[in-house]
């Protein structure tokens, strides 16, 4: 996500090297950092016996280095070049994973693992900021159009590598390698899991060698900061700036709620398919978990979101959104009927994740040009565009903390009537979304 602090950013002179040996994987190792930490870690912590709660929290509060990194940009733009903090970042992101898998072997380990995944954190929102960064000022904005499709199906890669593959590899090696019972949650699992944040180290210590290599500087963006003052100069004008837009606090509202509903499945659907049927689950080990929900429910977000991006291109978003709207939020009804029924059959159980992670991508793309066109023009629509995708990532880290606490209370049933309540925000946003700006 773009969030440079100005918009009329001069042709960079062309890189030495052709945007296709960076582009795809500089996205795919953001992607793989960012899900690890805010998507597979709530799966570990689950595996190794800790509440749906707690799980959800403690993953979920490691979004909030993503939301707030707007205010933080600008500080970037000041020191070295932007390859000089991917470089960086991506390095100590890698020696930050090891250190993960060998704290995990410490009697009292949580409080250090939290302590190191929030460095990460904060270190992967650097990274995505000065990796954004090489991207619009290397690029003209003909090669940024023409990489757009690139870097976003690198970007979606990771999701299915991290929450698919390596998901996947957990369950293979805590039962096969390590010999564990699959079906008991507990610290048998940290055996597994130490395995997979050192593959995922060594995954981004090669591709930083390989940026280092291939990646060019990044030039400076127009007006960039020069010191300090003028950082938050620019800082407090782009928040100035923005809450002088017309119905502002309608495309506030719009940029949080949108994805209400998801933001309370994200992390309770994955607990479900692991959760014993006894306790109102689906009993799935973590490679049907990997298959189900990480590869095949991820591979028809791709789906979704070619279509969908095809469908507004077609008809235009205005006569669209609500219609998208639908698309994201009455599928969730999936996970309602499969929590009555509690199927035994992969097949329906997949049929049921990829209805909804299909559509999802499909109505998502509604929300992404909404932000683009709507709410993003103006002085700073870079930073403008990172303060709404900003909301976004609060709702799901709000929704996230609050969501395995609320799960625990209603069970699984109840809580997805729940889910299907939280639609409605969404309705009434799309219904009462400002456009302003000519599509």
């Amino acid at each position: 996500m773009i969030t440079e602090t100005e918009v009329n950013i001069p042709p960079a002179s062309p890189a030495r090297k052709s945007p296709l040996f960076w582009v795809p994987t500089t996205y795919f190792t953001m992607a793989l950092a960012y899900m690890m930490l805010t998507n597979v870690s709530a799966i570990m912590f689950k595996n190794m016996g800790m509440d749906n709660g707690k799980a959800a929290e403690y993953a979920s509060y490691l979004i909030l280095a993503y939301t707030i990194k707007p205010l933080f940009a600008s500080f970037v733009e000041m020191y070295k070049t932007k390859k000089f903090f991917v470089i960086c970042t991506q390095l100590i992101i890698a020696v930050g994973f090891v250190g993960v898998a060998l704290v995990m072997s410490l009697p009292n380990y949580m409080l250090i693992l939290m302590g190191l995944f929030c460095v990460i954190s904060f270190l992967g929102a650097t990274m995505d900021i000065a990796a954004d960064g090489v991207y619009v000022t290397s690029l003209d904005s003909k090669a940024q159009s023409l990489y757009c499709g690139i870097q976003s199906l690198s970007w979606n890669i990771g999701p299915i590598v991290a929450a698919g593959g390596l998901v996947y590899l957990s369950g293979k090696l805590h039962t096969d390698f390590f010999h564990h019972d699959p079906k008991v949650f507990g610290a048998d699992w940290m055996d597994a899991w130490r395995v997979i944040f050192l593959i995922v180290a060594g995954i981004i210590a090669l591709m930083t060698a390989w940026h280092l290599r291939t990646m060019p500087e990044g030039a400076k963006a127009e007006n960039t900061p020069a010191n300090v003052k003028d950082a938050l100069f620019i800082l407090r004008d782009s928040f100035i700036t923005f809450f002088q837009k017309h119905d502002v606090w309608l495309m506030i509202a719009f940029a949080f709620l949108f994805r209400l509903s998801i933001g309370f499945l994200e992390k309770i659907g994955p607990f479900f398919m692991v959760d014993p049927v006894s306790k109102g689950g689906l009993g799935l080990s973590n490679e049907m978990l990997g298959l189900t929900y990480g590869t095949y429910g991820l591979i028809a977000v791709l789906l979704g979101s070619l279509l969908g991006g095809w469908f507004v291109a077609k008809r235009g978003l205005q006569p669209t959104l609500f219609i998208l709207c639908c698309a994201v939020n009455i599928p969730n009804a999936s996970f309602l009927v499969m929590s009555i029924f509690q199927p035994e059959s992969l097949w329906l159980i997949t049929a049921g994740v990829a209805i909804e992670k299909f559509f999802f991508g499909f109505g998502s793309v509604g929300f992404m040009i909404y932000l683009m066109q709507q709410l993003a023009p103006g002085k700073y629509t870079t930073t403008h565009y990172a303060f709404g995708t900003g909301l976004m990532g609060l709702c799901m880290m709000v929704t996230g903390v609050i969501s395995g606490h609320l799960q625990q209370l209603l069970g699984y049933t109840n809580y997805f009537i729940f889910v299907m309540l939280a639609t409605i925000p969404s309705f009434a946003v799309c219904w009462f979304a400002p456009f302003h700006q000519k599509e």
